[in-house]
């Protein structure tokens, strides 16, 4: 069972920035965030494959950017212009094969961090 422990959440102000980390305790292949805002479904925000290819949602494309340490083992979210409509808790997740990383798709991933709340004020 591999552990995923997110950080760097928090509040900012809309147009500003955040940078979300997610580090995990064993080896997984694809990385990826989700997130869910109260009375929505959960949607998937970006993933990175270990080998570096990354996919991202349409509605944060060109705004948010995400990566992986060298070691592999940790996941990044840089989230810039934020706008009120992204506030969210924020979920890692991750695999041992690549297929979520190109789906987005929740079921696709096997392990899950707790979450990490992202509140943007306009």
């Amino acid at each position: 069972q591999v552990q995923l422990a997110e950080s760097g959440g928090g509040s900012v102000q809309a147009g500003g920035s955040l940078r979300l980390s997610c580090a995990a305790s064993g080896y997984v292949s694809c990385m990826g965030w989700f997130r869910q805002a109260p009375g929505k479904e959960r949607e998937g925000v970006a993933a990175a494959e270990s080998r570096g290819i990354s996919t991202y949602a349409a509605s944060v494309k060109g705004r948010f950017a995400v990566s992986r340490d060298a070691g592999k083992s940790t996941l990044y979210l840089q989230m810039n212009r934020l706008a009120p409509e992204d506030s969210a808790m924020y979920y890692c997740a991750a695999d041992r094969v690549d297929g979520g990383c190109s789906s987005l798709s929740a079921g696709d991933f096997q392990f899950w961090g707790q979450g990490i709340l992202v509140t943007v004020s306009s």
